[in-house]
């Protein structure tokens, strides 16, 4: 049977009865002629569309090219128009002239978004000058593989993730031409990442211009297994602090002082950083003594330490406060006891709870205070719970006389104890925060820190009040066994900071010991033999006879500065009027005594210390590397210890028996690749992400992709108005950070 269709133009479309399986396009006076049929890309032995033929004056030519599948030929409104076809899949127009050819149709046939994409799942969402726009990817097998041990990686997903049935099912859906792997193939990517990452990593190394500075800690997981953290610190380039964990190396028995130094010399050889070592903060363990004594002397052997290893030990200070406060915390055990029992008492039931609230507001207090539970193995989570329950000591008292089982409430005489001694510590948790950083420069803030301290200790033993007295010459027996000579190394860093300067060691030393003491000359004596080394070193000029006066200050809203809280010590407050020290003036001036002589800083500029030295670093190029070097010396260990919370979740009692080696694969790699981001912290605005995307997933469904249009700002501003602050949210991960201390 043959049927014929008109259309306009004189263009027909005509069937060849015979085979059924061909079209003829008839155009009137013109030559160049383009015919398409449907899609037949199609899976199977599903019977195509006949192939479109043209016909031309004494001949007719069937069109054999495959492009034509995918392109109608557009009727042409007037003969003297040009002959045109348009893409099935998006509607772009091309030219349909035979001399035109049919590359450009080839090529966009390769280029099209729409003409492979089977399914919305696979697009993915750009912008294009505020519009949603569509398109698709080319898949990659290695970036799927890459992609997906990031995520096991990152979000400490077991190996067998990559089998479940459900995952494969997805990936699938989303991906028919995916190749899925084994646990055995994800467990070898995750060793390909690291070993490459190791090799960036070394590199990075061995090229940055400071020294390195090392924090090591020893810890056992749940079957028993020892394990060494080495973490360094050093500056980047680009004058910013940064802090990477080495290793997390499998450390067998035993754990002595022999072993622990021959442990970390061979993991710093590995790295091929034993030569850039600048000091390493270790605990206070009696192993630890003999481990510094063994690695001094690896280390002079190669000439590489600072002064012949003078400044190489620190020792923890959080460490040490711990065991200061630990002290002291015994004098109140009854004390502190009742005040745990009546935390734990409301915090027992959800009756109890509002009945405490009852109080709360019975006594005009504010409920948003949060009451705070504490670990006993904590004394700052103690302090915490103790403040919280100073402030709603009312309400206690409230509840002892409305609830009869409520029996644990202290006496006045206990809560008077309690106040004394939360207002004697808060000085002592000011100072564990401070230390408990390590994304800014702890060193300069040690000598104020512990200058406070001693000086809170001192009036205290000399208090009136016996219980007062008593406690602080208890903690000042354990601060004089630490901290009796303050380390020459982080009283130098002091001098460092624009806001202190040398006038505040000098303002420190006679407070304590009187004006011209020994203690003062032993510094100033310690920090020009430092200085004089460097110069040697860099082989640069040590002096010079004049020198531009600039700006001292660099100022910032936010910074280390902000740990300090003022209101709680007004001793600072007199070092501001503090003014003496001079150096004697010559004809030639030290970079060093340049510097000196400049006028301090206010303190109320909130300097950030290294963008200080970043932009005097071409005044004073040698004093610059030693300030590098001296800054970037963490004064605790918590960098070290807060690698075992991430090892102890790798190492959990389901997956206890991964090899040492993909441990230490997945704790170094984690860190590398991602440092310290908190999922917990953003999983509010991830969620969110989440909901948008399936908005759009429906969206995209539910109405045509190729008339969508949608605008970007809208979606940008609705997203906007849950008013997610990331500084914010970065301030609250490392004020979390810092106040959780691991304690020993």
């Amino acid at each position: 049977m043959d049927t014929s269709m008109t259309y306009p133009n004189s263009i027909s479309i005509e069937e060849d009865g015979d085979t059924g399986s061909s079209d003829s396009i008839e155009e009137t006076g013109h030559t160049n002629h383009q015919s398409q049929c449907p899609d037949t890309s199609a899976i199977g032995k599903k019977k195509l569309p006949p192939k479109a033929t043209i016909n031309m004056p004494g001949k007719k030519r069937r069109l054999s090219s495959e492009v034509w599948d995918y392109f109608d030929i557009i009727p042409k409104k007037d003969p003297n128009d040009e002959l045109k076809c348009r893409c099935k899949k998006c509607g772009n127009e091309y030219s349909a002239k035979s001399k035109s050819g049919t590359g450009n149709l080839h090529r966009h046939v390769k280029r099209c978004v729409k003409m492979t994409t089977k399914d919305i799942g696979q697009y993915l969402i750009t912008s294009d000058k505020g519009a949603l726009a569509t398109r698709n990817t080319q898949f990659s097998q290695d970036k799927f593989r890459e992609l997906l041990v990031h995520a096991i990686v990152r979000h400490e997903l077991p190996f067998s993730f990559v089998e479940h049935e459900g995952i494969k099912n997805v990936l699938t859906y989303l991906e028919p031409q995916i190749k899925h792997i084994t646990r055995n193939t994800a467990k070898s990517d995750v060793k390909k990442l690291h070993a490459k990452e190791v090799n960036r990593l070394g590199s990075e190394l061995r090229g940055c211009p400071s020294r390195i500075c090392l924090t090591s800690d020893a810890w056992t997981s749940i079957v028993t297994d020892g394990y060494l953290s080495l973490t360094a610190h050093f500056i980047d380039s680009n004058w910013l602090l940064q802090k990477k964990i080495l290793n997390f190396s499998y450390m067998p028995p035993p754990h002595n002082g022999v072993a622990l130094a021959e442990k970390i010399y061979s993991l710093a050889s590995s790295w091929g950083i034993e030569r850039k070592l600048f000091a390493i903060t270790l605990d206070n363990a009696s192993a630890n003594d003999s481990c510094v004594a063994i690695l001094k002397n690896q280390l002079k052997l190669k000439n590489s330490l600072i002064c012949d290893g003078m400044l190489f030990h620190v020792r923890c200070c959080a460490h040490i406060l711990n065991l200061i406060v630990q002290d002291g915390l015994k004098e109140i055990d009854k004390s502190v006891e009742l005040i745990r029992e009546c935390v734990k008492y409301v915090k027992g039931s959800q009756t109890r709870k509002l009945r405490f609230t009852e109080c709360v507001t019975q006594t005009s207090l504010d409920s948003k205070k949060a009451l705070v539970q504490d670990v006993p193995t904590r004394w700052n989570s103690t302090y915490r719970m103790l403040s919280s329950a100073l402030y709603y000591r009312l309400a206690f008292c409230h509840l002892q006389l409305s609830d009869s089982n409520f029996r644990s409430c202290p006496s006045l005489e206990e809560w008077g104890r309690v106040e004394k001694i939360c207002s004697f510590l808060q000085v002592f948790y000011e100072a564990t925060n401070a230390f408990s950083g390590s994304k800014y420069p702890t060193s300069n803030l040690y000598f104020p820190q512990v200058f406070k301290i001693q000086l809170k200790l001192s009036e205290e033993c000399n208090s009136s009040d016996d219980f007062m007295k008593r406690i602080a010459s208890q903690m000042f027996v354990k601060f004089n066994k630490y901290w009796s000579e303050f380390n020459l190394l982080l009283a130098i860093a002091v001098v460092f900071d624009p806001q202190y300067k040398f006038q505040f060691i000098e303002f420190c030393y006679n407070k304590l010991y009187g004006p011209g003491s020994n203690e003062l000359v032993k510094v100033r004596s310690a920090l020009f033999d430092v200085y004089n080394e460097y110069v040697k070193i860099s082989n640069t000029p040590g002096a010079s006879s004049s020198c531009s006066r600039g700006s001292n200050e660099v100022y910032s809203p936010h910074g280390a500065k902000e740990q300090e809280d003022n209101q709680s010590f007004d001793i600072l407050e007199e070092f501001d009027q503090f003014d003496t020290f001079e150096f004697a003036c010559s004809a030639q001036k030290s970079q060093l005594e340049l510097y000196l002589d400049e006028p301090r800083a206010k303190r109320s500029s909130h300097i950030i210390v290294l963008d200080y030295w970043k932009a005097q670093q071409f005044r004073f190029p040698d004093l610059s590397k030693l300030a590098r070097d001296i800054l970037c010396v963490p004064v605790s260990t918590v960098a070290s210890e807060s690698a075992f919370s991430l090892g102890g979740r790798i190492l959990d009692q389901f997956r206890s028996s991964l090899s040492p080696q993909i441990v230490e694969a997945l704790v170094c790699t984690k860190d590398w690749l991602f440092g310290d981001k908190s999922e917990g912290k953003y999983s509010f605005f991830i969620h969110i992400l989440v909901f948008w995307f399936c908005y759009l997933y429906i969206f995209f469904h539910s109405y045509n992709v190729g008339s969508l249009n949608m605008n970007l700002e809208d979606l940008t501003q609705n997203i906007m108005s849950l008013n997610i602050n990331k500084d914010e949210v970065d301030a609250t991960i490392i004020e979390d950070s810092n106040s959780n201390v691991v304690n020993l």
